[in-house]
């Protein structure tokens, strides 16, 4: 027994070791030009929201989604978040391509998770990223702001719809539900498909 787990030990040790020398020496690939395998891709995401879900204060967000509150979202957001997540009259970003891995396109698909998910990543931040924490830059209600509006965006009231069509020039995204249904469809569509091939 004692033989098995001084195996064990000298097998960790061997792999911890051999993975610093690995980065330590240069092997370590470190380009941003490139998009990420799709397992790396995976795993990095599921460690993400395993995270979030770990750490995360399940809070209630303070801001009711009142039209100022969400026109002043789309302010925010248009300031400090659409270079590198995409701008409201849904062009992509600039650095898209330039980041590793690339960042999402919040405005063409805007994220699905609960408010407290979305404001503790703006808050803190997301490592290894490129994602920063703003909770020094932006004020707390700036942050719950953006918040409101991202968890907003394909549900707007009538008064926010007409403020994105005239500083936009776009029609906001609407029928949430009915875009995600369509989406399911569309891959089940694809993988009835694919099995006939």
């Amino acid at each position: 027994m004692s033989k098995f787990i001084l195996g064990v030990i000298v097998t960790l040790l061997v792999l911890v070791l051999g993975g610093l020398g690995f980065a330590m020496l240069g092997f370590f690939p470190t380009r941003a030009n490139v998009p990420p395998p799709e397992l790396e891709h995976r795993l990095a995401n599921s460690a993400l929201d395993a995270s979030m879900e770990r750490h995360a204060p399940h809070v209630t967000n303070p801001l009711p989604p009142t039209d100022q509150n969400l026109e002043d979202g789309m302010k925010i957001y248009t300031m400090n978040c659409a270079l590198c997540h995409g701008t409201l009259d849904r062009k992509p970003s600039a650095l898209v391509n330039s980041f590793y891995p690339p960042p999402p396109n919040l405005v063409t698909d805007p994220p699905d998770d609960p408010e407290w998910h979305i404001y503790y990543c703006i808050r803190t931040g997301v490592r290894y990223s490129g994602m920063p924490a703003w909770e020094k830059t932006l004020s707390d209600q700036d942050i719950w702001k953006v918040t409101s509006l991202l968890s907003h965006l394909e549900k707007l009231p009538p008064g926010v719809q007409e403020y994105y069509q005239k500083n936009f020039g776009q029609a906001t995204q609407s029928g949430g539900e009915e875009k995600k249904e369509e989406k399911k469809d569309e891959k089940k569509d694809h993988t009835m498909k694919h099995d006939h091939h």
